[in-house]
């Protein structure tokens, strides 16, 4: 990773353009021809596979395994998406290491498992290029379903349905598709404009139409919705970010982890981005350390993440923060941040220390202080404002069984919806299953 420029302050062009192209490269480069070959020969091809019970979206990993090794990898591909339509991002940022992968048994005999995640690209990939789409259209129904949010639990439900014959409309917020895979996670993640490509290659399976600049409160109506489809599926997301409760916290230069994350998925020249030279990310997630490494890849000097429990508790895999440290990221554990310091503008982050006592945490009363430019806040989202009318769940939209919300005729999935985890794949899962009950009430 290249270091040069140690300019004080917030300022672009810490870095040049190869550099950077380097430091954003594909952190999972794909597997040549021959080398997914020789990567499923290690799969042993297991009945019972607990590889598939710890997927999310239950693909049948032996088989694509196995139809990559005989040779045809676009049936490898086809058996990926008939559970996971989004296969291809998943492929790219799933947490594979804490869900597929750590399930193998090669991991269990001999600490290095199949690597699941970088053969379902393969796969996908193979496909993908031809510019075809897998599945046909069935008859059309003459039913409409209104889809809020084209993120992947929207996008998964609206393939399903329009694959079972119905007509979709999604309406979304942004002036582009994707959510968290187009805005949301980090650059090197997801190269090349794969994000805006998938979606493209998905809507092939038509019936679905993309309203963009609409959401619920601005334009939109719960009510309003249903009483115009059949059905309703509600995939908004987090919109709303906790407030950093730190005095000073109001300064400049202290953001938004989401919005620092967004801004760099949609900069068409990096070298354009300004970064501090001391950048401070407050949080132990996912989303703090994708903050955290690509402010290094733009050409922080110092970056450092401060979360405020022991490192076992970080919601962030073990993958991902050995990441950030090899990357140059300095991890510190049982810290909360106290003050924010500068005149006007950030420059330095006071943290207490922190210690657990009878199950709760305090402060033990001593600090340090960080210099920073740059403070991006990655301490969770919210649910923002919603129609009333919904029942809640711990800041989330209550959903019983697939995705039925309190509101009859309205399904929810994804990140704003209660129960299961906040993964893309998770989200695929949902939208996909809400899709088969919206089709079984609609058929009915």
């Amino acid at each position: 990773m290249a270091m040069r420029n140690r300019a004080p302050g917030i300022v672009p062009g810490r870095l040049s353009d190869d550099d950077l192209a380097v430091n954003f490269g594909d952190l999972h480069p794909a597997y040549a021809a021959h080398e997914a070959s020789v990567a499923a020969d290690r799969c042993y091809f297991c009945h019972d596979a607990p590889c598939v019970t710890a997927c999310p979206t239950g693909i049948d990993i032996p088989l694509f395994i196995r139809e990559i090794q005989t040779g045809v990898p676009e049936a490898a591909a086809r058996t990926i998406f008939d559970q996971n339509i989004l296969g291809g991002m998943c492929a790219r940022v799933c947490p594979t290491e804490t869900l597929c992968e750590e399930a193998c048994v090669r991991q269990a005999a001999e600490g290095k498992p199949v690597e699941i995640g970088r053969l379902q690209r393969y796969a996908t990939d193979t496909l993908m290029r031809t510019g075809t789409h897998p599945f046909t259209r069935a008859a059309p129904t003459g039913k409409t379903v209104a889809v809020v949010g084209a993120g992947p639990a929207g996008l998964a439900c609206a393939h399903r349905l329009a694959l079972l014959g119905h007509d979709v409309v999604i309406h979304e917020a942004r002036a582009k598709p994707g959510g968290l895979n187009e805005f949301g996670i980090a650059a090197y993640k997801s190269t090349d404009g794969f994000a805006a490509a998938e979606v493209d290659w998905l809507l092939k399976i038509g019936g679905i139409r993309i309203e963009p600049g609409q959401a619920l409160g601005q334009g939109l109506t719960l009510d309003g919705l249903v009483a115009g489809f059949d059905a309703v599926f509600l995939s908004v997301g987090l919109a709303g970010v906790n407030a950093l409760r730190a005095e000073g916290a109001a300064k400049a230069g202290v953001v938004p982890a989401v919005d620092f994350i967004a801004g760099l998925r949609q900069a068409q020249d990096l070298s354009t981005l300004p970064i501090g030279r001391d950048v401070v990310v407050i949080g132990g997630g996912m989303t703090a350390v994708d903050a955290a490494v690509q402010s290094r890849l733009l050409g922080a000097e110092t970056v450092t993440m401060a979360y405020r429990r022991d490192q076992a508790a970080m919601g962030a895999s073990q993958f991902e923060q050995d990441l950030a440290a090899s990357k140059g990221v300095r991890l510190m554990f049982n810290v909360t941040p106290v003050s924010v310091h500068g005149n006007g503008s950030v420059a330095e982050v006071e943290l207490a220390y922190t210690e657990t006592r009878d199950g709760a945490l305090v402060e033990t009363g001593e600090t340090v202080r960080l210099p920073a430019d740059q403070v991006f806040v990655a301490i969770g989202q919210t649910l923002g404002d919603l129609p009333g009318g919904l029942d809640l769940d711990g800041g989330k939209i209550a959903v019983t069984g697939a995705g039925r919300t309190s509101v009859p005729g309205v399904w929810a999935g994804g990140d704003c919806a209660s129960g299961g985890e906040d993964l893309t794949v998770t989200a695929v899962a949902e939208g996909r299953d809400a899709a088969m009950d919206i089709h079984s009430m609609l058929s009915a």
